[in-house]
């Protein structure tokens, strides 16, 4: 699960960053608005965590822009303000939860869950081809009716190629939905990943695109 982070109190975000990730969530972190916006376009994320008080565009001023244009991306507002009046205008704007500052880390691993097993009913938890079963709210995946036992990224990475099966997913894509920006990835991450998958599921499901990347080969899952 991808979460991009708008919030611009800089040790707040290092904090709120490393808590997230320790969970196993993917994180990215943006401090400006503007900055959000460009992202949420070009590397969109599963869910947004969203600061109102920014210094270029207000939080609500983003969430009333994605809402006008019918994007339903999950947003989870963060403030300091915590009147009714404050909550009300951010769930007026279309915000899917509030969060007011000063919160414990529970709660907002509480908050983030349920968003979670919104976007899951969504799409359907359960995602079969072939005899691979992968279940989005339980995140645990199946072969031939056996549970299997796969790291994060493992299972984030089948995740993703499922969720686009028959598409090619490119390296740059696939690293971007399982590394957080900055975070050194040696040149054959990727590859080993999807080399744990195989010796998993069989080297059939998975089919390299030389030079381009991959995709789950459903003719033959």
């Amino acid at each position: 699960m991808q979460i991009l982070l708008v919030e611009d109190d800089r040790p707040l975000a290092q904090g709120l960053q490393k808590a997230l990730q320790n969970r196993g969530y993917t994180v990215n972190h943006v401090t400006e608005g503007k900055a959000a916006l460009h992202v949420i376009k070009t590397e969109r994320p599963d869910i947004l965590v969203l600061d109102i008080g920014l210094p270029d565009i207000s939080g609500l001023k983003i969430l009333r822009q994605l809402r006008s244009k019918q994007d339903m991306l999950p947003v989870l507002l963060l403030t300091a303000r915590d009147s009714i009046d404050d909550k009300v205008a951010g769930l007026d704007s279309g915000a899917d939860d509030y969060l007011p500052k000063p919160f414990e880390m529970t709660e907002l691993f509480a908050r983030l869950r349920v968003l979670e097993r919104r976007l899951a009913s969504v799409k359907s938890s359960a995602i079969t081809i072939g005899d691979v079963c992968l279940d989005t709210i339980e995140q645990m995946v199946t072969f031939k009716g056996q549970a299997l036992e796969l790291s994060r990224r493992e299972y984030m990475l089948l995740k993703n190629l499922m969720e686009n099966a028959g598409r090619v997913l490119t390296r740059e894509t696939l690293e971007t939905r399982l590394y957080n920006w900055g975070e050194e990835v040696s040149s054959n991450a990727l590859e080993v990943h999807i080399h744990h998958l195989r010796k998993k599921i069989g080297d059939g499901f998975i089919k390299t695109i030389r030079g381009v990347g991959y995709k789950v080969n459903t003719e033959t899952a």
